[in-house]
């Protein structure tokens, strides 16, 4: 029973440090990485369209007791699921092993892990902004954002 412990405690590693970003390091990824956040945002709204069409096929399929099963168009939106999903994933997984966290993929949110005066932030961007102009603390959200420089708070943004 100790082997089996042991060999639980070694399957188990620490998770490595986040990722802290500067500024320019923040930058530098958001350009690399807004392909893929508007390719696996595209993917989402496909799959979801393609899901619909699936229960749709399933719900006939039930209602006419299975008698007359659309095999070929089912085969070709599952293949099509199936290649949306992996697309997806790898755009996915191609943002997230960068340190930079997805925090909401309907609109392309994208928060930077990184510390502005000796307090933990997350540098923060949303897809269509036309670079990063924004900060908050990461025990905050979205609408807690902080403009990085008062003096730019980017393009339709007044000081209040």
């Amino acid at each position: 029973m100790a082997d089996e412990d042991d060999e639980e405690e070694q399957d188990e590693s620490p998770e490595p440090p986040q990722r802290l970003f500067t500024l320019t390091e923040a930058e530098r990824a958001r350009q690399e990485l807004e392909p893929f956040l508007v390719e696996a945002i595209g993917c989402r709204k496909k799959l979801a369209g393609l899901e619909n069409d699936l229960s749709a096929v399933s719900a006939r399929i039930m209602m006419m007791g299975g008698v007359l099963v659309p095999y070929e168009k089912l085969a070709t939106l599952r293949m099509e699921h199936t290649q949306l999903a992996e697309t997806m994933k790898s755009a996915l997984d191609r943002i997230l092993e960068t340190g930079c966290l997805i925090k909401d993929l309907d609109v392309g949110l994208l928060d930077f892990p990184a510390v502005i005066d000796n307090q933990d932030v997350y540098l923060c961007w949303k897809l269509g902004e036309d670079r990063i102009r924004f900060y908050h603390r990461q025990d905050e959200g979205f609408a807690k954002r902080k403009p990085l420089n008062p003096h730019d708070l980017g393009p339709g943004d007044t000081v209040q």
